[in-house]
């Protein structure tokens, strides 16, 4: 049995104003649950690239791309779910965010600036984004299991 290779995707860590930019990827309410915009990586495309892409998909901003803070593991124990995010500080530098405008994939539902404060009033994942978006250097998160 070929035992797949994990999933590699590139997220956004856009700090606007002190607040963090998060989005809600489950359609139809299935989820309180918040992530940072970004998504899987096509072959062929550097991860700037697909970031840039995925953020524009998910929230109609343009930004640009930045040094790497975050990689973050997580996977399915009771499957063979496996994904390691990479997180990138990134800056908007056009664009603001439109109740009316629609991810064109349909998976991005909401989109919203959150501050610290207001971090530790909801649910996200991983665990270390606040640490990763207000602080400083780079941030390894170990392996830990995926959370819908």
């Amino acid at each position: 049995m070929k035992i797949p290779c994990p999933r590699l995707a590139a997220r956004a860590l856009i700090l606007h104003e002190n607040r963090l930019l998060l989005v809600n990827a489950y359609g139809g309410g299935r989820s309180d649950l918040w992530c940072a915009p970004g998504g899987g990586v096509e072959r062929g495309s550097s991860l700037p690239d697909n970031l840039i892409r995925e953020v524009h998909e998910e929230t109609g901003l343009t930004v640009t791309v930045g040094a790497p803070v975050l990689v973050n593991e997580f996977h399915d124990p009771r499957g063979s779910f496996h994904q390691v995010d990479i997180y990138f500080r990134c800056a908007i530098i056009a664009g603001r965010l439109d109740p009316e405008w629609r991810d064109p994939e349909g998976i991005v539902t909401e989109r919203r600036f959150f501050t610290r404060a207001e971090m530790a009033t909801i649910r996200f994942k991983p665990d270390s984004l606040p640490e990763a978006a207000w602080g400083n250097g780079m941030l390894y998160d170990a392996l830990e299991p995926i959370v819908r």
